[in-house]
């Protein structure tokens, strides 16, 4: 029997959707490894905007959000899915009128819940795991909008989620708080360096794992730049290794430019532009913390882990 399930991940800067195919196996691990993803989109609706400033979602930012999940959910029903859920993120968990806009995407026919950020990391987890299936204990650096999570994992006969830790920054609150000029200018990426440094202190002893793993946008436009893939294409994404030097390279030579410049590179969204400099320093930044040469980039995010979840859920009853 098999069944097709669509996740929808509402967060700061990003609205994305997932299609996967599900087919049921005698075990829960065959099945996991049938999981087949036959439709993928995401789109910058940037939810977060003016949040750190006000408190509140912009109007603007909430129509976008909602007209592309009414967008989604018709594809999804063209798909046949059997479910629709979907994971709403730092944003609404802080925005004063977040509930609001949950309440709407539930009118829409989705099954949204606002999660925390030790769900969101466990989301993270399931999807490292699962994705990239590393040999040895691994930290992920999920690096989001409004949040960055950080995930130790520790790999036995399986895989186990050993601790956690959700900070509230990401690349649309770093880049309202620090960059005050464009293009940005060193003493502000300095600042933002040392502020992330002083977080990170919280989680000195991540550094004992041997594999670091990094999800979200940046990275992965990262690999793509590195790599000279356009258009994006995930499996020559996915599992590939950037090292230290080539994180460095990139955020000296972008941070040199002014955003309208970095729009002009193809491989970068439009909007992308404005932020991508505070997701490199985070990245480079922990990097440098915990003495590592090298990140493996995963394409699987939120949405895989979501699809791991839910297939977990039903196979156990």
């Amino acid at each position: 029997m098999n069944y097709r399930i669509a996740v929808i991940d509402i967060g700061t800067y990003s609205t994305r959707l997932l299609i996967s195919a599900v087919h049921l196996k005698p075990t829960l691990e065959e099945t996991l490894n049938s999981v087949e993803d036959i439709f993928s989109v995401g789109r910058i609706t940037a939810l977060g905007r003016k949040l750190k400033e006000t408190g509140y979602l912009q109007e603007e930012a909430v129509n976008e959000v909602l007209s592309t999940v009414k967008e989604y959910v018709l594809i999804a029903k063209e798909y046949g899915v059997e479910e629709i859920i979907g994971y709403a993120t730092q944003a609404c968990r802080e925005a004063k009128n977040g509930n609001k806009l949950l309440e709407k995407i539930n009118q829409l026919g989705v099954d949204v819940k606002l999660i925390s950020g030790e769900e969101e990391a466990y989301l993270s987890f399931l999807a490292t795991a699962y994705g990239i299936k590393p040999d040895k204990d691994f930290v992920v650096i999920d690096q989001g909008g409004g949040s960055t999570e950080f995930v130790y994992g520790e790999k036995n006969s399986g895989y186990s989620m050993k601790d956690s830790v959700s900070f509230p920054f990401g690349i649309v609150s770093l880049t309202e708080r620090f960059i005050r000029s464009d293009p940005p200018k060193k003493e502000d990426l300095y600042q933002m360096r040392d502020f992330i440094k002083e977080q990170l202190k919280e989680i000195k002893d991540f550094g004992r794992a041997g594999q670091f793993i990094g999800l979200g946008g940046t990275i992965t436009t990262l690999v793509a730049l590195e790599n000279h893939i356009f258009p994006y294409v995930s499996s020559k994404v996915h599992g590939k290794i950037l090292r230290k030097s080539s994180i460095k390279k990139w955020l000296d030579k972008l941070s040199s430019m002014t955003v309208e410049e970095r729009r002009s590179i193809p491989v970068i969204e439009d909007r992308r532009a404005e932020v991508i400099i505070s997701g490199i320093v985070i990245f480079d930044t922990a990097l440098d913390f915990f003495g590592k040469e090298s990140i493996t980039v995963s394409d699987w995010g939120l949405r895989h882990g979501a699809v791991i979840k839910r297939v977990m859920e039903r196979f156990n009853g």
